[in-house]
């Protein structure tokens, strides 16, 4: 068992990034509204000014913290006057419904509560908010502080999965962070509803071997991979063999870790590109799927793609060599 990211295909967020889109999207909106309503003249948004601003500062290579917090001071304020003036004129229709679409809508209220929670941190002087947006696009995207030697925070779905004789399956999704380590009680009850017995033996990370887990194992009688709690003994009295497999049973745990590297590498699971919480959850399923339909074909013989083919090209009336010399090669 053990848990990782799927990074969703974002840019990096930074504050001031957050905020010219957002402002960019607010102008598009009250554009949109203008056309609609008929309204010949624009509410002022100093657009230019803002992206100028803006541009002063992104184009900076290095960004000191004061002009960084003024710049952003002033994004905050351009899409405050932005959303102010969008209410506004929603304001004069009353009783006409609001000439936004789905789409539009779901944007003018992801940038209500971007603006929020920016507004939040710059007052705090902090980085950290309650569901934090860091895309526009996708506000289902959260930060997961992982603490990784590449990226110590990575942009996407946690998965927890279980693997079973090279078969993977997801036991936990979601796009907030999460303990996988809570998890290890309800994987093993799905294993045993799933075979009919509780397994052997369980490797997990350290994570995973909290006091409860260890008493919940050993009440199953269930072996696990792992130092024991408490201070090591000054000397060890473990056989050869004892030592030899415990090691053994120690790195067959890597074969999850491989199996994460096939979906990112193999696959794109590190790169996903649905824009929508839904198609990103079918998307890291079908990537999941399609790798143990990989290691399912392993187990069929050869001989059962070559009398498949054969019948396939008989039923399309095409005249194929003898195929047992091939095969002779290849077994």
């Amino acid at each position: 068992m053990d848990a990782t990211v799927c990074d969703a295909d974002i840019k990096y967020p930074t504050d001031l990034d957050l905020l010219n889109e957002s402002r960019q999207k607010a102008e598009e909106l009250i554009d949109e509204l203008c056309l609609k309503l008929g309204i010949k003249d624009k509410p002022r948004t100093y657009r230019r000014v803002a992206r100028k601003d803006f541009l002063n500062v992104s184009k900076m290579k290095r960004k000191p913290a004061n002009i960084l917090r003024q710049a952003i001071r002033k994004q905050i304020n351009y899409l405050k006057r932005d959303v102010r003036t969008i209410n506004g004129i929603l304001d004069t229709i009353k009783d006409k419904p609001i000439p936004f679409d789905r789409r539009q809508l779901k944007y003018f209220f992801v940038i209500q509560h971007l603006l929020e929670q920016q507004e939040t941190m710059y007052k705090k002087k902090s980085h950290q908010v309650e569901d934090r947006i860091v895309n526009i696009h996708q506000p289902h995207v959260r930060p997961i502080v992982r603490g990784k030697a590449k990226a110590k925070t990575e942009f996407g779905a946690k998965i927890n999965i279980s693997l079973l004789d090279g078969y993977a399956r997801v036991d936990h999704f979601d796009w907030d962070a999460f303990n996988e380590g809570q998890d290890l009680q309800s994987q093993v009850e799905r294993f045993r509803k799933l075979t009919g017995k509780y397994p052997e033996l369980v490797q997990v990370d350290k994570i995973y071997l909290t006091r409860e887990n260890r008493r919940f194992l050993k009440e199953k009688g269930i072996r696990f991979t792992g130092e024991p709690l408490g201070r090591k003994p000054a000397k060890e009295i473990k056989s050869r063999y004892q030592k030899r497999k415990e090691r053994r049973e120690a790195a067959e745990r890597n074969q999850v870790e491989g199996k994460f590297g096939q979906g990112k590498r193999g696959y794109g699971l590190n790169d996903i590109r649905a824009r929508l919480s839904s198609t990103s959850n079918s998307w890291i399923g079908a990537i999941i799927f399609v790798m143990n339909l990989i290691r399912h074909m392993r187990d069929i013989p050869l001989s059962y793609f070559v009398s498949l083919l054969s019948k396939l090209m008989k039923v399309r009336n095409i005249n194929i060599y003898p195929l047992k010399p091939q095969m002779e090669l290849c077994a």
